[in-house]
């Protein structure tokens, strides 16, 4: 007997990931003192250590796997390119996940324009690379885009995770082996996108 697809999907899925955040993941994340593993555990932690739910955790560890399935280096936003990390990751993790964690994935960027654009603070807090980047991402998003980004079913769940993102550069913080966030993966492939709420409820 063959054993179920879903489990031969899951062993692949985390064959994958140990290669991309053992291998591939100990490049700089852009500008700052971090790795892309580093920065992967610490969103991932802070949106535990906050309560969000196991789909958002998820989001926040992997958000940035788009930048490690392309071969445009560590740093294209100093050469004036924008790698669409966003676009490629969501796309990555649709193939095993449910919207609840690819989405916000996809709407992240996006998300970091809609701050920009609503919240008059939030631009000073960015950092450096966050602000580089932001240019080649199409700057502040107009009334238009702001508007249409509330339509978005997960728009909420991107802003969340955009918070923890740009939270997790120090490289001073506690680490987790990403091996700790397993059980989570597991959680969130099995999960059922009727219920979509940001916290889980049973940490509130």
């Amino acid at each position: 007997m063959h054993p179920p697809r879903h489990l031969l999907e899951s062993v692949q899925l985390l064959a994958e990931l140990s290669d991309i955040y053992g291998v591939r993941a100990h490049g700089r994340y852009g500008l700052s003192q971090v790795t892309q593993r580093m920065h992967a555990i610490q969103c991932a932690s802070l949106a535990q250590a906050q309560g969000f739910a196991p789909t958002l955790v998820v989001a926040a560890l992997l958000h940035d796997i788009g930048h490690m399935v392309h071969d445009l280096g560590e740093h294209p936003a100093a050469e004036g390119i924008d790698d669409h990390h966003e676009a490629i990751g969501s796309r990555w993790l649709a193939r095993y996940f449910p919207p609840s964690v690819s989405e916000p994935v996809r709407l992240h960027v996006a998300a970091k324009r809609y701050l920009c654009a609503t919240d008059k603070s939030y631009i000073d807090k960015l950092s450096r690379d966050s602000i580089e980047s932001l240019a080649l991402q199409g700057g502040p998003m107009s009334a238009s885009e702001v508007a249409a980004f509330q339509t978005e079913q997960f728009w909420r769940h991107a802003i969340a995770l955009r918070r923890l993102d740009d939270a997790a550069k120090d490289p001073d913080a506690p680490l987790l082996a990403f091996e700790a966030f397993l059980p989570l993966i597991e959680t969130a492939l099995g999960a059922d996108d009727e219920s979509i709420a940001l916290m889980d409820e049973s940490r509130r």
